[in-house]
């Protein structure tokens, strides 16, 4: 499983303090929102809508993200949302840590576990749970309220299917992959 190193222009990214690597081509709204765990890469295009937020008094982050994820290009991460007892509500988008969305996906998820792979082109409908150590084909599309069990692989297609399970070495390969992707994003 040999990793090309991936070269980018320095002047477009912006690095935290904490690692994280945002290109500046990236859309971010409602940054005060977003929660950024450290070493995670958000690349051109993809867009984050921290703005999505729960209205009043109290400080609720729309958008927590863990370490070592990636945000492919053009994927867009925005918080799910629900009128409930007649009041319309944005309610919270939580990402675990070694996340890899691929480009052109739309999450708009409850939450997604540690040690996910989103492929290209997917749709993670509003509300839904996707547990620790899954593998999402390119192309799914996954409806509003589905819990995706873990160690699950789920096939490409409308509505996505839970066609397979992953091994138990799964979290380690996901969690040594991802950090491997960070280390190889370097500036040329």
């Amino acid at each position: 499983m040999e990793t090309s190193y991936t070269i980018y222009k320095k002047p477009e990214f912006i690095e935290t303090d904490t690692g994280n690597k945002v290109s500046r081509r990236s859309l971010i709204s409602g940054s005060q929102n977003i929660v950024l765990g450290g070493k995670t890469i958000v690349h051109s295009k993809c867009t984050i809508r921290g703005d999505l937020r729960r209205a009043g008094p109290t400080h609720q982050a729309a958008v927590l993200i863990g370490r070592f994820c990636s945000l492919g290009p053009s994927s867009v991460l925005r918080p799910p949302y629900k009128t409930y007892k007649g009041t319309f509500s944005y309610y919270p988008l939580k990402i675990g840590d070694h996340v890899d969305i691929g480009e052109n996906s739309i999450v708009e998820a409850a939450s997604i576990g540690s040690c996910v792979v989103i492929g290209k082109n997917c749709v993670v409908g509003r509300f839904a749970i996707i547990k620790d150590c899954c593998l999402i084909e390119d192309g799914a599309v996954i409806a509003p309220n589905t819990v995706i069990p873990p160690f699950s692989v789920v096939s490409g297609g409308s509505p996505a299917k839970v066609v397979a399970q992953l091994p138990e070495s799964t979290q380690e390969v996901f969690e040594t992959r991802s950090k491997d992707n960070y280390s190889k994003f370097i500036s040329g």
